[in-house]
């Protein structure tokens, strides 16, 4: 990371969490009257293929002793989302304490999204190749990607249908987008990335996707 980008993350980061603190107060307030302890969930995330952290989210899902939250989220793990949850998943404020991640340096503003062990350990060499990049809370992929893997995980109704769908379909393509962004970043870029993430311009314009895949 350019010590441009890391000093950007820093003030950008303070700018939004400090005026965010009282936003943080009253979700994890409602979290802890609606739905308990506890208020935060930690996601073990990579930022390198050999360096793990901890992701910080709001707690959105009930507790399932049997259930593997390494794997990504499909229509299997669905009845676990709390009424609490749909809300802020639905308005991505899940996500706000995830600017304590930005802060720390574990994450960036704008990057491929942190995999799991599990993901990174399944194809080492395809993400030895997209953590050089640092992670970020949003990128080329979520912005392009992000609904429509949704959409796709939706419908699988099992883990097994969930796991398989994600290693075929989803994983391959948002890392072609990853390194697409990682060949073509720029503080522009990442401005723009930015942007279209706050305003949920979904997806990304076609003719400034083709520019980048052309230059």
């Amino acid at each position: 990371m350019t010590t441009g980008k890391r000093l950007f993350d820093i003030v950008f980061g303070l700018l939004i969490f400090l005026p965010g603190l009282p936003i943080i107060l009253v979700v994890g307030m409602l979290i802890l009257i609606r739905d308990g302890r506890p208020v935060f969930y930690l996601s073990r995330r990579m930022k390198t293929p050999t360096q793990s952290f901890n992701l910080i989210k709001f707690r959105t899902l009930r507790a399932d002793a049997n259930d593997h939250d390494d794997y990504v989220l499909g229509a299997d793990k669905a009845h676990r989302i709390t009424p609490l949850g749909h809300f802020l998943r639905q308005i991505r404020l899940d996500e706000i304490p995830q600017l304590w991640n930005v802060l720390r340096g574990d994450i960036s503003f704008v990057g491929p999204r942190p995999p799991t062990p599990h993901y990174v350990a399944l194809f080492p060499d395809l993400y030895a190749q997209v953590l050089k990049s640092r992670p970020g809370i949003t990128g080329l992929a979520t912005v392009m990607f992000h609904r429509h893997e949704e959409l796709m995980l939706a419908q699988c109704k099992t883990a097994k249908e969930t796991e398989a769908t994600y290693v075929r379909r989803c994983i391959p393509r948002k890392a072609r987008l990853d390194l697409l962004y990682q060949n073509k970043r720029s503080a522009a870029l990442d401005a723009y990335l930015m942007y279209l993430t706050a305003t949920k311009f979904f997806p990304l314009p076609g003719r400034r996707i083709k520019r980048l895949q052309r230059d």
